[in-house]
């Protein structure tokens, strides 16, 4: 198994305070270690995300696109897109 090079996720719900939190260097690297091993398109995680002021928010990623490999390993980026039902 190699590790993608990069992973499309869509994310819910798509406020752009979500999409910070979800692009932060310390979230990324949780994101690294607490996923990581085999990923596929369809994958969908329950994560929490920093909100401020000490508050988490409830947020739903679904794997849209995997390149490059079939696991998510310490040098896969990310590519976060807001839903856009939202």
């Amino acid at each position: 198994m190699t590790d993608a090079d990069g992973i499309r996720i869509r994310y819910s719900p798509g406020s752009d305070d979500v999409g910070d939190a979800l692009r932060a260097e310390s979230f990324e690297q949780f994101l690294r270690r607490s996923k990581e091993g085999r990923v596929a398109v369809g994958d969908e995680w329950e994560v929490n995300v920093n909100d401020g002021c000490g508050r988490t928010k409830d947020v739903t990623l679904h794997v849209e696109a995997v390149n490059g490999g079939t696991t998510l390993g310490n040098g896969t980026r990310f590519e976060f897109r807001a839903d856009a039902e939202e």
